[in-house]
C-alpha cells in the first residue's frame, strides 16, 4: 500500500467551549495534576484525533471491518505517532486494552534476546477471551534502534504469528528499518505540526492551566519546538511556575541561545580576530550555560534568515566543517577545542571568499 500522509495536527482533546456540552474538556489542574502534561493531554479515543479526516476514517475502517494490518508509523518526534496507535488499541480492545497490548521501546532493549524472549513469547500465545478482536497488538517504539539481527528475527515472527498478533512499528528514521519489515506493513508518514496548529494548542493549554504566556513567549516556543508538540508541552510545563512566561524565560529554561546572544556571537565571529572571538564566545557559553551543539544549530539557522557573505563553494566548505565539529562533539570531543575549530572554520571560509 502506498504511503499515506498523516496530517500535522497533534492529537489533543478539545477545550470546553462557551456552548455547553460541545467538545471534550481538557482536564483542569485538579484532574491528574501530578501527571506530566504530555500524558495529561494525550488523546484517548480516535474521535479525539484531529489529524486529516481520511486517515482517521481509514484506521476506523480497519477496526470496524476487523481487517487491522501491521502498521508502520514514521516521522519526526512529537507528531502524534504513539497517541494514534494507543487510541486505536483502546478502540480495539476496550477498557482492558492493556492486557492485549505489549508496549516496548527498542532504545531500552534492542537485541535478539528481546525479540526471542519477550516478543515471541507474547506473539505465540492466543487470547483466551475475545474483547472484539481475536488478535493482540505489539507496539514497538523507536523500532529503528533495533539491531539488524533483531530485525531479521522479527521479520519471521511477523509472518509466523499473523493470526495471533498485529505489530505497529514506530520510528523517526524509516531508512534504518529493514525493507523486508517495511514491506509487511501499511505505512503512515507523520509530518511536523504547523505553527498555527501548535499555537492554538499552546493557547488552549495555557488557558486550562492558568498560565500567563506572552506573544514573544509563544513565538519562542514555536521556534524552538520545530513542529514537536511533545517538546512544546515539556517546555511549557517547565516554565509554568513563573508568573509570566516570556521569550527570556523560555530561552533561560531550555538553555538555548537567545537571538540577541546569537547576534553578538555572529558579530564576534565576523569582526573580531580569532583570540578575541574565542574569549568572547567562551564567556558567553560559560555565563549563559550554552551548549556548543545548540550554537552550531543556531549558526545554521542564522544563515537561513540572514544573507551569507560567502559563495556556494565556501558555504559548502563551512558547513562540511560544522558537520565534522558536531560529529566530534557527539562522540566525546572537547567543547573548547571544538569551539576553536568552529571559529577557525568560519575565518577560513571568509578568507576563501576574499580570494
Amino acid at each position: 500500500m502506498s504511503d499515506k500522509e498523516i496530517g500535522t495536527e497533534e492529537t489533543f482533546p478539545v477545550l470546553p467551549s462557551k456552548n455547553k456540552g460541545k467538545g471534550k474538556a481538557i482536564p483542569t489542574k485538579h484532574d491528574k495534576e501530578h501527571l506530566p502534561w504530555v500524558e495529561k493531554y494525550r488523546p484517548h479515543t480516535l474521535s479525539d484525533l484531529i489529524s486529516l479526516e481520511y486517515i482517521t476514517s481509514t484506521l476506523d475502517k480497519f477496526i470496524k471491518e476487523r481487517q487491522f494490518p501491521h502498521l508502520l508509523f514514521y516521522g519526526p518526534p512529537g507528531t502524534g505517532k504513539t497517541s494514534t496507535i494507543l487510541a486505536c488499541a483502546k478502540r480495539l480492545f476496550g477498557k482492558d486494552w492493556n492486557s492485549s497490548v505489549m508496549e516496548l521501546n527498542a532504545s531500552d532493549e534492542r537485541g535478539i534476546d528481546m525479540v526471542r524472549e519477550d516478543i515471541k513469547g507474547f506473539a505465540s500465545t492466543r487470547k483466551l477471551f475475545s474483547t472484539g478482536s481475536e488478535f493482540k497488538l505489539v507496539i514497538l517504539d523507536e523500532a529503528d534502534g533495533l539491531t539488524n539481527i533483531a530485525q531479521n528475527a522479527l521479520r519471521r515472527i511477523v509472518e509466523d504469528y499473523a493470526k495471533n498478533v498485529r505489530f505497529c512499528f514506530i520510528c523517526n528514521n524509516v531508512q534504518r528499518l529493514n525493507p523486508a519489515l517495511q514491506s509487511r506493513c501499511t505505512r503512515f508518514r507523520f509530518r511536523p505540526l504547523k505553527q498555527d496548529q501548535i499555537r492554538s494548542r499552546i493557547e488552549e493549554i495555557a488557558m486550562a492551566e492558568n498560565v500567563n504566556i506572552t506573544e514573544d513567549g509563544i513565538q519562542a516556543l514555536l521556534k524552538l519546538c520545530g513542529g514537536d508538540m511533545r517538546r512544546v508541552l515539556n517546555i511549557l510545563q517547565s516554565c509554568s511556575s513563573r508568573d509570566v512566561i516570556d521569550e527570556t524565560v523560555i530561552y533561560n529554561c531550555t538553555g538555548y541561545p537567545h537571538p540577541k546572544d546569537m547576534e553578538r556571537i555572529m558579530n564576534s565571529l565576523a569582526n573580531d580576530e580569532f583570540s578575541i572571538a574565542y574569549s568572547k564566545i567562551k564567556i558567553f557559553m560559560e555565563n549563559l550555560s550554552m551548549s556548543l551543539n545548540d550554537i552550531i544549530t543556531e549558526v545554521v539557522n542564522y544563515f537561513k534568515i540572514h544573507e551569507f557573505p560567502l559563495s556556494g563553494e565556501t558555504m559548502a566548505y563551512f558547513f562540511r566543517n560544522l558537520r565534522l565539529i558536531e560529529h566530534n562533539l557527539n562522540t566525546g570531543g572537547n567543547n573548547t577545542t571544538q569551539l576553536a575549530a568552529l571559529i577557525g572554520a568560519y575565518k577560513n571560509a571568509l578568507k576563501k571568499a576574499d580570494k
